[in-house]
């Protein structure tokens, strides 16, 4: 038997778009003579759908679309994941499952049994998890069709109850199939390989892997399709962050024998993180411009290593005759900001423009000034300055058809270091969900080979030069401190006792914590974060503005 495995880039809610893509895999495949084709999780809707899936005519498209492809599958099976009713009262109204489609109807569906419900997950919201196992009867093989989540209990101390596999191994079938929406963290790869690799281990089975691609707002899906042999080996990869697919053949002898039908079958299971960060990133900002039918992106340029970034994300992403970087220099900008600053976007070709805002920030003060008087210089005066560059981005964008790119990091936005309808204004949050210290060390990565982003960025102190001599370090700790400190908080989530004990100040610990705590409502306001760690601020970090704790 010859099996394919389809790893694509879906749009959520596109319908027609999605199904026709399906269909053109389908209508190749055949050609090559697969016998099945495997798609991945809720390939036709989308993943995530999250609230669509309330719509009954968003649930009745999806069935419909299976409907359709079903159709094409007439000489060829395929596996298809999309959401279905539940035919039954009890219990939640949807199924998120996986449809076994041959003869030109559904022979079968498997239904997710296992529902997660943590970090950015939500599908107990919706779905009704399966209680019932069945292997799939397809030639002369018994496969086992899982979802995703269903491999997830492996560990010592599971999360859930049941495992599919124990149920489904009593079965006897010949090989596992898992289709997945599995989004990119910096370790999501490493884990999902071990996991993957534990299962193929466990039950002394092949597994076959077909995981999403692209990004979903602010979820980056990487793909990384696989194949496992019984042993736990890993016996094929396919690409990561586009699409891709590879054919295998399946023979069953004494045992089931692999067959990689692919003429670069060469292995590269080592990663490079940053390299990961920055094809994830990339990849990111392309698709929310792609689904949102945008094609040009705007950006203030400071002279920072925060927006030299971007700009150099963005011109991957985007290319460099769709990016527009503008200078905003005040009376407090050195000259140095600005030449660093023309010096990246040259080597980067892109567009740029220099507009001053001393003049637009004196209007605001001239106006404010019956009410300012009397009062000396401080945080309202400079986030004028701030918020006078928001107000001329945004003019640009909105006359000119740009989506702002937001510049912030996420210690910054982590302890509220950033000024609302200011430096955080945008459509996204490109790297919100990276420390300053990650930044650097993301652009030294960047210039290995030769400097794209001035070496002068790298090395002189942050400052936002919304005052005379001004530095980041006037309010907050060394980025190596503070970064630590912000990571045992937010991604390990420990308490002040339990980050003091990592030999951390008592006075610093709570002061940081509190700065943490006391700016959720800033971050409720700010643009969506492209996720790229396991706790990114967002749909996935749920603490409330108005809490008390830890000050």
């Amino acid at each position: 038997m010859k099996i394919t495995l389809s790893q694509l880039s879906f749009h959520t809610g596109n319908f027609e778009g999605n199904t026709q893509k399906i269909i053109d895999a389908i209508h190749t495949a055949k050609l090559n003579g697969t016998d099945l084709i495997v798609f991945s999780e809720l390939a036709t809707c989308g993943y995530p759908a999250r609230d669509f899936l309330e719509f009954k005519d968003f649930i009745a498209q999806a069935e419909a679309s299976i409907d359709t492809i079903a159709k094409h599958c007439v000489g060829i099976a395929a596996i298809v994941g999309s959401p279905r009713t539940n035919p039954i009262i009890e219990g939640k109204d949807l199924f998120n499952s996986a449809y076994f489609l041959e003869e030109g109807k559904v022979k079968q569906v498997t239904d997710k049994t296992l529902l997660p419900n943590y970090d950015i997950f939500d599908e107990y919201r919706y779905f009704e998890p399966n209680k019932s196992f069945q292997v799939i009867a397809f030639k002369e093989f018994k496969i086992a069709l899982t979802i995703c989540e269903d491999l997830w209990n492996l560990n010592d101390n599971p999360m859930y109850i049941t495992t599919p596999l124990d149920e489904l191994i009593k079965q006897n079938p010949d090989f596992i199939i898992n289709i997945a929406a599995s989004p990119f963290s910096k370790t999501q790869i490493a884990e999902r390989r071990n996991t993957l690799q534990g299962n193929a281990k466990k039950y002394q089975l092949p597994l076959f892997y077909v995981n999403h691609i692209g990004a979903q707002t602010h979820l980056i899906f990487d793909g990384g399709s696989s194949v496992i042999s019984s042993n736990g080996e890993v016996f094929s990869e396919l690409a990561y962050f586009k699409e891709d697919e590879k054919s295998f053949e399946i023979q069953k002898e004494n045992q089931l024998i692999i067959q990689a039908l692919d003429e670069n079958n060469a292995l590269k299971l080592d990663r490079n993180k940053y390299q990961d960060i920055e094809d994830a990133l990339v990849l990111g900002i392309r698709q929310y411009f792609q689904k949102l039918g945008f094609t040009k992106a705007i950006l203030g340029l400071s002279g920072g290593i925060d927006s030299a970034l971007v700009s150099y994300l963005a011109e991957k992403a985007l290319g460099k005759e769709n990016i527009w970087a503008v200078l905003l220099p005040s009376q407090f900008s050195s000259q140095h900001s600005i030449d660093d600053s023309i010096a990246l976007v040259n080597n980067l070709g892109i567009k740029h423009s220099i507009i001053p805002i001393e003049n637009t920030y004196q209007s605001f003060m001239s106006t404010l000034e019956p009410f300012f008087a009397g009062t000396s210089f401080g945080l309202s005066e400079e986030n004028l300055q701030s918020r006078s560059r928001g107000v001329i981005l945004m003019g640009l964008a909105n006359k000119f058809g740009y989506i702002l790119l937001n510049t912030s990091n996420k210690s910054e936005l982590a302890v509220g270091y950033g000024t609302l309808y200011g430096d955080m204004c945008g459509g996204i949050s490109v790297i919100g969900d990276l420390y300053k210290t990650e930044i650097f060390e993301l652009c030294v990565y960047i210039n290995r080979e030769k400097e794209i982003i001035p070496n002068n960025i790298l090395t002189k102190e942050p400052s936002a030069e919304l005052r005379p001599d001004q530095k980041d370090s006037d309010s907050l700790p060394p980025y190596e401190t503070l970064d630590q400190i912000l990571h045992f908080y937010i991604e390990d989530r420990l308490g002040p006792s339990q980050i003091e004990a990592k030999g951390f100040e008592r006075a610093l610990v709570q002061k940081i914590l509190k700065m943490v705590n006391m700016n959720e409502w800033k971050r409720w306001q700010a643009p969506p974060v492209l996720r790229v760690s396991k706790k990114a601020f967002g749909p996935g970090r749920r603490v409330p503005i108005s809490g008390k704790y830890l000050y």
